[in-house]
């Protein structure tokens, strides 16, 4: 794909924190080694929930989509960007700019929706315990899965595709260092008021939504965990929740911020940093929340380097 809206373009340039060219040396470092951390976390949960049997759970069945999803979403972002802080060539062909745009907005679609469905996962655990196995059986939570990564791939099928038909009259400069809606939407030389609405509707279904479902199945969990007079099953029921919602605040809060308001967020360093947080960091944290905070992936994994220091 050699051209944008049908013309003859040249690369795209992100210019993303190239005025600023000591903190590029410090963010390779830091973007390097989150990186190479989200590849070995999320691999090595994948791995666990497919090598114990305790683990084939439907908690663990929705964790192995999302750390799949981690490392896919990472990847389409983070090698683009470590080649642009490396060199002085700060450039993305329209091609890889538009799958950039397809994919990442797709998979972060997906985790949007993936996490509502884990927070109700959540909900069924500690509000039907005795109904869980019924409930949340194999198929069910395979349509589940297939309904979070359908609705990614629809959403971006419907926001990329009409934001790349957006006239540009040559602009290439983009104040970001990913191709991402926002940023694509200002390089338009038409008023864009329409878009901004759309952007705004597509916010509401698939990030506040999400955030509000997220909420009323943590208000339900916490008024049965109230009624729970043991101390044994306090514990339990928060321990089961507490990783979900550590992940659900560092992935929703930060981009939040940058679909609600995006004009305030973009050609700002603030909402550089914000965009940074949610697609690099979280997935590197997410994988390290739910080892250390998690019995029984920690248990899983003594008991897969016990089975290997017994071969």
């Amino acid at each position: 794909m050699e051209n944008i809206n049908g013309t003859s373009e040249g690369d795209f340039i992100l210019l993303g924190f190239s005025d600023q060219p000591q903190l590029e040396i410090v963010l390779f470092v830091v973007v390097l080694i989150s990186y190479l951390l989200t590849l070995l976390g999320n691999a090595a949960i994948i791995l666990l929930s497919y090598l114990d049997t305790k683990l084939h759970t439907p908690m663990y069945f929705f964790l192995t989509n999302l750390s799949f999803l981690d490392l896919c979403f990472t990847t389409s972002i983070v090698p683009q960007l470590l080649w642009n802080l490396k060199g002085p060539a700060k450039t993305i062909t329209p091609s890889g700019c538009v799958i950039q745009l397809y994919v990442s907005l797709s998979l972060g679609s997906t985790e949007c929706v993936l996490l509502t469905i884990m927070a109700f996962d959540r909900y069924v655990a500690v509000c039907r315990p005795l109904n869980y196995t019924a409930v949340m059986h194999p198929s069910f939570c395979k349509s589940l899965a297939g309904i979070a990564w359908l609705s990614g791939v629809g959403n971006t099928l419907i926001q990329s595709t009409i934001t790349l038909r957006l006239p540009r009259c040559g602009h290439h400069h983009l104040h970001h260092f990913l191709c991402e809606i926002p940023a694509m939407m200002k390089l338009a030389c038409v008023d864009i008021h329409a878009n901004e609405v759309q952007l705004f509707v597509a916010t509401l279904v698939l990030l506040l939504l999400p955030m509000a479902l997220i909420l009323v199945s943590y208000g339900l969990i916490v008024r049965a965990v109230v009624k729970i007079k043991s101390v044994q099953a306090w514990r339990k029921a928060l321990g089961t929740c507490g990783s979900h919602l550590i992940v659900v605040s560092l992935f929703f809060g930060p981009s939040s911020a940058i679909y609600i308001q995006p004009k305030r967020s973009y050609g700002h360093s603030q909402g550089k940093f914000l965009t940074l947080f949610y697609t690099v960091v979280t997935p590197t944290l997410n994988p390290l929340i739910y080892t250390l905070r998690n019995k029984d992936v920690k248990g899983a994994l003594r008991r897969l380097l016990r089975r290997e220091q017994n071969v």
